[in-house]
């Protein structure tokens, strides 16, 4: 177990050093808003955008993988809806927010470096496979949830003009897309842009996970605990549980997808769970402390995890 822990604590120790230089003041707050800029508009799509290219879409576009990890997906936002909404009487849009927390798993910032520690590089094809479809999917569900809930709700064909723009000014999405779609062309990047987007791509995850820390200094957990805490078990425990089982018991699958679907699921909710509750002003003081809470658990929920993908998927 103290091996599993040494995988894990190095990516949450990068998310407490950002953490810590804001707080104290040895990195601006504005530097944070710049470095976050570069990771999501310019690093990730990057990184995104090579490993979509280069991936063997025949292999890792399983569709019991994909079942396997989003109906575990809408399950938990589902549960978490129902907890915000049954559990501690919040309005319908609230509960929408609240529930988009157990919707969307930091996958990109924490999946991808811990599953990489762990299994080594050659195991992320069916994680970008995933996260292809990861903010399209989420983002349709809960902006569609969320219009649906609001009293001021938009027409139908306004909420689909407003999902597809959230979509498409998502530089992850947009690199994530033109990744798959360079892939199945067949064309090849010229060796120079190739080498360049990979330089780029390396200085993503670490900086990204700073970047993390540095955006989680700014919330404040102020909210109601018990919601936090309850989306924080959904999110970390329930989710990955049923993709686990999913991809192990039901499926069957071989044990690199069942440890992608697994460790993507496992993730805390990421700082787009925060974005979201914004966009709608919507329970933003319950969705940070969800953020802050289930990253510190991450810690040994992740290690918990990976020692049961350790036990079921060995051989």
């Amino acid at each position: 177990m103290l091996s599993i822990f040494n995988t894990v604590l190095p990516v949450f120790l990068i998310v407490g050093a950002g953490y810590a230089a804001v707080k104290f003041r040895y990195f601006a707050d504005d530097g944070v808003y710049f470095l976050m800029g570069f990771t999501q508009n310019v690093a990730i799509p990057c990184l995104l955008f090579m490993a979509l290219y280069r991936l063997d879409l025949g292999a890792s576009f399983d569709a019991r993988l994909i079942f396997s990890f989003y109906s575990g997906a809408i399950f938990c936002f589902a549960l978490g809806y129902l907890i915000a909404r049954k559990g501690f009487h919040r309005r319908p849009g609230e509960s929408v927010a609240i529930g988009f927390g157990a919707l969307f798993s930091n996958s990109v910032l924490l999946g991808l470096p811990i599953m990489e520690r762990a299994f080594g590089p050659e195991s992320l094809a069916p994680n970008y496979a995933l996260i292809s479809l990861h903010a399209p999917v989420c983002y349709m569900i809960g902006i569609t949830a969320m219009e649906i809930a609001r009293a001021d709700g938009r027409s139908a064909g306004d909420t689909v003009r407003v999902t597809l723009k959230a979509m498409f000014r998502n530089a992850i999405s947009m690199a994530s897309a033109a990744g798959l779609a360079y892939n199945l062309s067949g064309l090849s990047l010229p060796l120079p842009v190739a080498a360049a987007a990979d330089m780029i791509s390396r200085a993503a995850l670490p900086a990204a996970l700073f970047g993390l820390g540095g955006v989680l200094s700014r919330y404040r957990i102020r909210a109601t605990l018990g919601e936090a805490f309850s989306i924080a078990f959904v999110s970390t425990l329930v989710h990955p549980a049923i993709a686990f089982a999913l991809t192990h018991h039901v499926f069957a699958l071989e044990p690199g997808y069942v440890r992608s679907a697994t460790v993507m699921a496992a993730m805390a909710p990421g700082v787009n769970a925060y974005v979201f509750a914004s966009m709608y002003d919507r329970a933003t003081g319950e969705v940070a402390a969800t953020v802050i809470i289930a990253t510190a658990l991450s810690v040994a929920t992740a290690a918990g995890w990976l020692w049961v993908l350790g036990g079921a998927t060995m051989g």
